[in-house]
């Protein structure tokens, strides 16, 4: 089920009730009620609606939207089920989740302040509903909705938003639409449409595409290397289910029915490339995922892992597919957990790199931060000792933070990092194809030290790579490296692995008559140099690869760390020094430089190696790259000795130019070594400042959020308020309109006895005019043979008792005095009333009685 929102709503379609939330902030009540008024009869959804409550505030929303549906409009209670054709609206003071098609009210995690609840309700649709959720976030302050949005569109679930422009507070739109989790724009009366049509077309018909089976699978390879040109990552080792679904997805999103009519609006829209590779990417993850097998990577793999380390030794870990960083987070925190248990293992420190495809997700998992839901994934005690409360949310510490290095990567394309002693990828290579799986376990096992760890998720296993990995636990899926170390030759590395796109699975293989004739010659062309052609690498002045031709895998390897493309970091370090200098003298003289009977070991070889360096002139697009190209070749027998020395005489010139040569090497490498220092100096003063500014700028958005936040809630105290004084002085009206019809004379006096207010009537009798509130009762002039008013008003006051006098004036009218304590609502005395009743038509008929 789902909800909308004036900051966010979703929408989950079960096998009972679809339904649709919806949310807003306190000044977009216009805007649902535009979005309800277009919900067509019968529609068969539910839905939720989140605002921004004052916490103290009864709220009217059900009587306000009531009027803009024929829909039941009712507050939401906690158990409550969801049923077609109602809206349900959240009270104040409670967050609200759904939880398997049931309502759930909770109090709100913090009293005041910077409160997301439509990024709690979000999330609790992505997990409950994964891609049936739907997200909307209509006009609002802040960003709240934006990360519950990105939760339901990393569970593939549909996210829309109200066109900006035509939001009264475009903060919140403008927020999820720069973040890239929206897949629909347009007007709030727009929406419902859009969704009930999408709903329609992906659960009240097949899933399939139109079309028939050959135009599809051609756009799909069409699709797939767009998609590739784009964003530079080849996706077509992923099984084809998985690219179908996120594609029909997209389709429903546009309204079209083939993917051919998909493939020509991507060629027409480049943009919505972006939004499909960003469709393609799974993050579905959470902090201490399946508890058991954490338990027993603390319990058993950490303290093997560190009874082998010496003291003082810094572990490296690989998290692959990370997503928003919460299980390398974990992991961190698991390693000090078990180094805390361990006596005599703090000296031992852990390097986590953490790598995804998505650069959004390591964006969120740099920064750390995380919303109040965690609660339920983290204990309370590891909540105390490695997380601050923040915000909305909580911030991972800043010792945990600096174990875990964050880094775009790509499994299939980039680099591997080597010399491991935990690789941890879980639930990854279930999206991928079988022989994409057969030819990263070789790799993983490459990138592990002996007796390393490897960790897979639930569903996945090492297939037919038993002779590589030695199973630890099997329901945990934790392995240990196995004895069989693999060879880098026999490990298809990455960077060797840049088909062309025509070369796809066995699923996404058509017809011959599908290929042109007229591409056989650049196909062929192209068979023969990855079969023939030897082994180069271009590279531009500074040594940064750009291009792999054939296997070199022999001559370069991955360094450890961060992927890093540098031919003097990739290089052998046997070769590493005289490819350096041939560089160096080919850049210079812009020649040809040869480098002939390289070693790539100590030992004695059959072959050697001739390295060929050349600076391209021709074409313009490759000028002033550098060319450098291997060649192995068979070393000749040894002979016998030609020629001897005669009478042992040493010819001084080769003695002359074999130390020139010796010291020449010397002194390269003494300067490499240099610069290397150099190098890694500044990369770590870099690193360091890259830190603090990220650290700085999370700061900075935190406040902004939280003054986003607390600037929404000052506009709505501000409206309560404003209603409140346009009452009160409609009030006070009332009031005085009272008293001066009353015609008897009235004057209030506060607890000082110093006049409030008082009736038009009684200006006859005391001298008043409006200078004189706040004046003392004894300042005050009257026609009243009254000396003795004060000490009486002060008696009242005194006693709580009634005084009522009757009194003359100096020019002959009597009055009935009453004074009388003035009494709050919250029966309070504040101060004293005075009536004078004018009673002199009484005293001269009783007088004229008298006489009579």
């Amino acid at each position: 089920m789902s909800p909308l929102s004036n900051h966010g709503t979703g929408a989950r379609v079960s096998s009972e009730v679809r339904a649709v939330g919806l949310g807003a902030s306190a000044g977009g009540l216009v805007v649902l009620e535009q979005f309800l008024a277009q919900v067509p009869p019968l529609s068969g959804l539910a839905y939720i609606v989140v605002q921004h409550l004052d916490p103290t505030h009864k709220a009217m929303l059900v009587e306000l939207l009531q009027r803009s549906t024929a829909m039941l409009v009712i507050e939401a209670t906690d158990a409550m089920h969801l049923e077609p054709d109602v809206v349900y609206v959240i009270p104040p003071n409670k967050d609200l989740t759904v939880e398997e098609g049931v309502l759930r009210l909770a109090p709100p995690a913090l009293p005041r302040g910077m409160r997301l609840p439509i990024d709690v309700l979000f999330s609790s649709l992505a997990r409950d509903q994964g891609e049936q959720s739907i997200g909307v976030i209509l006009s609002g302050m802040g960003s709240d909705g934006t990360l519950g949005l990105q939760a339901i569109k990393s569970q593939g679930g549909l996210t829309l938003a109200q066109l900006p422009e035509s939001a009264q507070f475009d903060s919140m739109p403008k927020s999820a639409i720069a973040a890239g989790c929206v897949d629909i724009i347009g007007m709030a009366s727009e929406l419902p449409d859009r969704i009930i049509r999408i709903t329609e077309e992906k659960y009240g018909g097949s899933l399939s595409p139109e079309g028939d089976a050959d135009s599809n699978e051609l756009a799909l390879v069409s699709i797939l290397r767009l998609l590739r040109a784009r964003s530079k990552h080849d996706l077509s080792d992923y099984k084809p289910s998985t690219l179908r679904r996120r594609i029909q997805r997209r389709l429903g999103v546009h309204g079209l029915t083939t993917q051919a009519a998909y493939e020509k609006f991507v060629r027409q829209n480049p943009q919505e490339l972006d939004l499909l590779f960003k469709e393609m990417l799974i993050g579905v993850t959470s902090f201490f995922r399946d508890p058991s097998v954490w338990q027993e990577l603390k319990d058993v793999v950490m303290p093997a892992l560190l009874a082998r380390c010496p003291d003082g030794t810094r572990l490296r870990a690989w998290v692959v597919g990370c997503s928003t960083g919460e299980e390398a987070y974990s992991l961190a925190m698991i390693f000090k957990e078990a180094v805390a248990e361990l006596s005599g293992a703090e000296s031992r420190s852990l390097q986590i790199f953490a790598s995804d495809l998505s650069a959004d997700a390591i964006a969120v998992a740099r920064k750390g931060h995380y919303s109040l839901k965690i609660s339920g994934d983290v204990e309370p005690s590891r909540l105390a000792r490695f997380f601050t409360a923040q915000g909305s949310g909580f911030l991972i510490n800043k010792e945990i933070r600096e174990m875990v290095l964050f880094a775009q990567h790509d499994v299939i394309l980039d680099p591997p990092f080597t010399k491991l002693d935990l690789l941890s990828c879980r639930n990854l290579m279930i999206y991928f194809n079988a022989a994409l799986q057969r030819r990263l376990m070789p790799l993983f096992s490459y990138s592990l030290r002996p007796g390393g760890a490897l960790l897979l998720g639930g569903s996945e296993t090492i297939g037919n790579s038993q002779s590589l990995f030695t199973p630890l636990s099997l329901k945990s899926r934790l392995y240990w490296r196995g004895e069989n170390a693999v060879n880098a030759g026999s490990v298809d590395f990455p960077i060797s692995h840049r088909r062309p796109m025509s070369r796809l699975p066995q699923e996404f293989k058509v017809s011959p008559t599908a290929v042109p004739l007229a591409n056989l010659q650049t196909h062929a062309e192209q068979v023969l140099l990855q079969e023939f052609s030897p082994a180069a690498v271009l590279v531009n002045d500074q040594g940064d690869v750009v291009y792999i031709n054939g296997s070199v895998g022999k001559y370069l390897e991955p360094a450890s760390g961060k992927a890093n493309w540098n031919i003097h970091v990739m290089a052998r370090p046997a070769i590493r020094t005289q490819i350096a200098a041939a560089m160096r003298q080919a850049l210079q003289e812009k020649s040809i430089v040869e480098v002939r009977g390289l070693r790539l070991g100590e030992k004695p070889a059959q072959t050697s190696l001739n390295v060929t360096v050349k600076v391209m002139q021709e074409p313009k697009s490759l000028a002033g790259l550098v060319m450098i190209v291997f060649h192995d070749v068979i070393a000749p027998l040894p002979a016998k000795r030609r020629r001897r020395v005669s009478d042992g005489v040493v010819d001084p010139e080769m003695v002359q130019e074999v130390q020139r040569c010796k010291d020449e090497i010397h002194a390269l490498r003494q300067e490499m070594g240099a610069s290397a220092e150099e190098l890694q100096a500044a990369n770590e003063e870099l690193q360091s400042t890259n830190e603090e500014l990220q650290s700085a700028n999370e700061e900075l958005t935190t406040s902004k959020e939280e003054s986003q936040s607390m600037n929404e809630e000052l506009q709505t105290l501000n409206h309560e308020l404003q209603s409140k004084l346009d009452d009160l002085a409609l009030a006070q009206s009332d009031m005085q309109n009272l008293l001066n019809s009353t015609d008897i004379a009235t004057l209030f006096l506060d607890s000082a006895l110093n006049v409030r207010r008082y009736t038009d009537q009684i200006t006859r009798i005391v001298h008043l005019r409006e200078g004189d509130i706040g004046r003392p009762l004894t300042d005050l002039a009257s026609t009243l043979n009254y000396p003795t008013l004060n000490d009486d008003a002060r008696e009242t006051l005194k006693t709580l008792t009634l005084t009522e006098k009757e009194i003359t004036t100096t020019d002959g009218f009597w009055f009935l005095v009453r004074i009388k304590p003035y009494r709050t609502l919250a029966n309070l005395i504040q101060g004293v009333v005075i009536t004078l009743v004018d009673i002199t038509a009484a005293k001269k008929l009783e007088s004229r009685l008298r006489k009579g």
